[in-house]
């Protein structure tokens, strides 16, 4: 694939309730956008798309200020709170019209925003997806870093192609979000779907800081349903070991009632209670855990069927399509500059 000497960059950010973020984080996507402009990197006409997913705080109203002040800065407002993942994704739809390639990023500034200049080299090298990795977890309290690899790790062990600690933070190009558009999953898990796209990654390895304003929107209950759709969304193993786990429970079943006839004919039997409660508590809790690991995976196919919108966009900062140049009409324009010279 030919590419660009000034590629189209988009900024993809979703919001939820950042109004404390912004004032510090819009300036910081700004100056790493001039930078690499100044450098040659990217192209004059890249852009910082701010995703706002339903904040109920003057999220939208800042965004859209921002948006008024300057040219380089727009933003959609979903019609209500769809979530990280569906915003994520709505933002990446609505950028690939009209740039080369992305890079989403979350907006607290946790991310370190120097790990994008990395990025765009790789794709000048011919890599189409870029993983920024993070090289280290001494943010993250002994819980959050413990539970996180292992979860990574659980991951791999069921089959799923993921980065080691890789969460939202790449470089995707167009030519990607094209083929990925296809994917018409509702239940989203974004870091387990690109690597089912192909073409060539790369990995950009940085370092996390802390929040720079605000509360996390993550607590442990998001975390854990966000884990728990990774699991279910990208493999059938949890299916396949209640299979195992049955015929397991069954063997051990089966040699119970053998024993038990012997024991019958033999005269060795005695009554006790306490044996047989803690069989039936224990196979119970077994069938409970069963029926909700497979109900969780019906309610998902589900909810597959029914073919509902991932996400609705309410509102734009820019009226219409027109007043955002086409990758076609910016590559025009550089080319066209490239002959004046």
């Amino acid at each position: 694939m030919n590419k660009t000497s000034h590629p189209v960059l988009w900024i993809v950010v979703p919001c939820y309730n950042e109004e404390e973020v912004l004032p510090k984080s819009v300036p910081m996507f700004k100056e790493v956008l001039t930078n690499m402009t100044a450098q040659g990197k990217i192209s004059d006409s890249s852009s910082i798309l701010f995703v706002n997913d339903g904040s109920s705080d003057t999220t939208w109203e800042l965004i859209s200020r921002y948006a008024a002040a300057d040219p380089q800065i727009r933003g959609i407002s979903l019609s209500r709170n769809r979530g990280h993942q569906n915003a994520l994704l709505a933002g990446l739809m609505e950028a690939k019209k009209y740039c080369d390639i992305t890079i989403s990023i979350d907006c607290d500034g946790q991310d370190d925003v120097k790990a994008m200049y990395e990025m765009v080299d790789k794709y000048q090298e011919g890599f189409e997806i870029v993983y920024g990795v993070r090289s280290d977890r001494e943010t993250d309290t002994w819980f959050k870093r413990t539970t996180a690899q292992s979860y990574y790790k659980v991951l791999h062990s069921m089959g799923a192609e993921v980065v080691y600690n890789h969460a939202d933070y790449r470089l995707v190009s167009t030519r990607v979000l094209d083929e990925f558009s296809d994917f018409q999953e509702v239940n989203l898990f974004l870091r387990g779907l690109f690597p089912l796209v192909g073409f060539p990654t790369a990995n950009v390895y940085y370092s996390r800081h802390e929040r720079m304003a605000g509360e996390s929107h993550y607590p442990l209950r998001k975390m854990l349903a966000l884990a728990f759709d990774g699991i279910t969304s990208l493999s059938i193993q949890p299916i396949r070991f209640i299979t195992i786990l049955g015929l397991f429970i069954a063997f051990l079943s089966f040699m119970g009632v053998i024993w038990a006839f012997i024991s019958y004919f033999t005269g060795t039997t005695v009554s006790g209670w306490a044996s047989m409660a803690c069989i039936i508590c224990f196979l119970g809790g077994i069938q409970l855990l069963a029926l909700g690991v497979i109900g969780e995976y019906i309610g998902k196919t589900y909810l597959e069927t029914k073919r509902r919108p991932r996400f609705i966009i309410s509102k734009r900062t820019w009226e219409k399509a027109d007043d955002v140049p086409t990758k076609a009409e910016v590559l025009t324009f550089h080319e066209q500059a490239d002959r004046d010279e």
